[in-house]
């Protein structure tokens, strides 16, 4: 599995201390990460059984393999990251990727790889599936079987007490960070931008596409950007880490995607009745409650693991 060091593993928030430091700020009095959770690596899936009825429909490939292989961006907080330890998956992507794999009886091997590399590494045989927080666009499903299993949000973040009194319906012309290969690159910044600013005569948002969301905060701290649009629960985990490092505009982002996330597999995958069985006994579980409260993401609970 590949790793990153210390700076680049960090959590959003500290990416944000990194950048005010570096401009001159003071760390002192800056609340580190809550240790209790992101030093803690305890696997959830301990103890889960396998479902006879989900391994039942597994390939006789995979079985034969007994193996699954899982791709992820792991330095987005609190879904996806990196434990203190620099090494153990932790959040609620990893949570969920475990007891997917216990319910169907198979080990679980991790590759930390760009949330743009994916879909071609899944594509290409690379890896058998994904939990990245990915929603289901119509592009994503001309290539890949996705399974619901989460449903999240955008929002914008902007400077700490919003000097420029912006709002989402005034970002017209402002530069707003957005990741690579993300929904709010490919769907919701531009549907805000044609929704409060083109279509009524005003310049377009001017999208600044970053590799991950700690560059978003470090130039967002350094007033190269305006703001991020941004996975909520990640921002709201950053501003709770570090608060007063910068506001959310509210509401959220509700324009161009659904707010569902989705398990993403290759089209037609042999694989895929197993999955969505056993992505449907995970959300039926105690264990799927508890890591959502773990990582307070509690009102992203879904019940049924739907195929699109």
């Amino acid at each position: 599995m590949k790793t990153r060091n210390k700076v680049q593993t960090a959590t959003a928030a500290l990416g944000v201390l990194l950048a005010l430091s570096a401009c001159g700020g003071t760390a002192a009095s800056t609340p580190a990460p809550d240790s209790s959770k992101t030093s803690n690596t305890a696997d959830i899936s301990e103890g889960v059984q396998p479902d006879a009825a989900a391994v039942a429909l597994l390939p006789q490939s995979i079985k034969d393999k007994g193996e699954l292989t899982v791709a992820m961006d792991l330095h987005y907080p609190p879904t996806t990251f990196l434990a203190d330890d620099n090494t153990t998956p932790i959040g609620l992507n990893p949570d969920i990727a475990r007891l997917v794999s216990k319910k169907l009886g198979l080990k679980l091997k991790f590759e930390n790889t760009g949330f743009d590399t994916i879909i071609p590494g899944i594509d290409g045989g690379r890896y058998d599936f994904t939990i990245t927080t990915m929603s289901p666009t119509p592009e994503r499903l001309k290539v890949l079987d996705m399974i619901d299993y989460f449903t999240a949000g955008n929002s914008v973040a902007v400077s700490a007490g919003n000097p420029l009194k912006l709002t989402n319906e005034t970002l017209c012309g402002k530069n707003i960070a957005v990741t690579a290969g993300s929904t709010g690159q490919l769907k919701r910044l531009p549907a805000l931008s044609e929704q409060t600013c083109t279509s009524k005569g005003q310049p377009a948002i001017n999208a600044v596409t970053l590799p991950n969301v700690q560059d978003a905060l470090t130039q967002l701290a350094s007033k190269r950007i305006d703001g991020i649009l941004y996975d909520t629960t990640s921002l709201a985990w950053a501003a709770k880490q570090q608060p007063d490092a910068f506001t959310l505009l509210t509401p959220q982002i509700n324009v161009g995607n659904s707010d569902l996330v989705s398990v993403g597999l290759k089209k037609g995958s042999a694989l895929t009745p197993a999955l969505q069985k056993a992505v449907q006994d995970v959300l039926d579980s105690p264990e799927y409650k508890k890591s959502l409260a773990n990582w307070s993401l509690e009102s992203g609970a879904i019940k049924t693991a739907k195929l699109n």
